[in-house]
This record gives C-alpha cells, structure tokens and sequence, in this order.
C-alpha cells in the first residue's frame, strides 16, 4: 500500500453520504413546498373559471364572484387571511386574490406569497 492511497481511504464513503445528506435535503424541501405550490396551481385554475362563468350569460355580479371565491378558498385550504377583491375593468371581471403561508424549509422558514388576478375571458353580459 502506498502513502497516497492510504489517504484517500475513506474518501469515497464521504462523497456518498454527502450525495445521500444533498438528496434528503432536496426531497424534504419538495415535500414541504409541492403542497402549497399545488394547492396555488388549483387555485389559480379555480379563480379563472370562477370569473369566466361570472362572465358568460346571464352574468353574474361581482359580489357572486366574491361569495363563490371565499367559499372555494375554504375547499382549496387557503389560509383564513386571505384577501379577495372583485371588480369590473375594461368589460370583463377581475379577481385579485393574496396570500401568505409558511413553508418550513431546511434551516428556514420560506413564505410562500401567492398574488393572482384573473380576468375573464369574455366581456360581461349586461345585466
């Protein structure tokens, strides 16, 4: 055995553990964030056919969009602060929705920020 190969023993067992330690590391972040990253995806998927059903005949008010958001954000898990605003702009129907949640993360604690608005495709009926 020579003097060099004596000191790279072991050298191999550390990259592993290291790579092991890496992909741990990665998958409980993946854990913690891809819930609330979907759950924002849904979300947003839910808010534009909200305001494209408020759009379409025979139309539906502002306050309909509020109230169905609201209720919609209860079965999505949203947060309880989060904030709603409706209003008309341009002949369609706009929904601005925010919030804020907790993701834990190795070392810290991410806050996942969501701020969406999502307009109606078609123009507002009129009612």
């Amino acid at each position: 055995m020579t003097v060099a190969n004596h000191y790279e023993r072991g050298g191999a067992r550390f990259n592993f553990v290291a790579v092991i330690l890496l992909i741990a590391l990665v998958a409980y972040s993946a854990y913690n964030y891809a819930p609330v990253s979907y759950k924002a995806y849904r979300f947003k998927d839910y808010m534009q056919e909200t305001v494209n059903k408020a759009a379409y005949p025979p139309g539906q008010t502002t306050e309909w969009v509020a109230q169905q958001l609201r209720a919609g954000a209860r079965e999505h898990g949203l947060p309880e602060d989060f904030e709603v605003n409706v209003r008309r702009e341009e002949g369609r129907i706009a929904a601005h929705v925010t919030w804020a949640e907790p993701v834990q993360l190795p070392g810290f604690t991410y806050e996942y920020a969501f701020d969406h608005t999502a307009r109606s495709s078609g123009f507002i009926s009129q009612k």
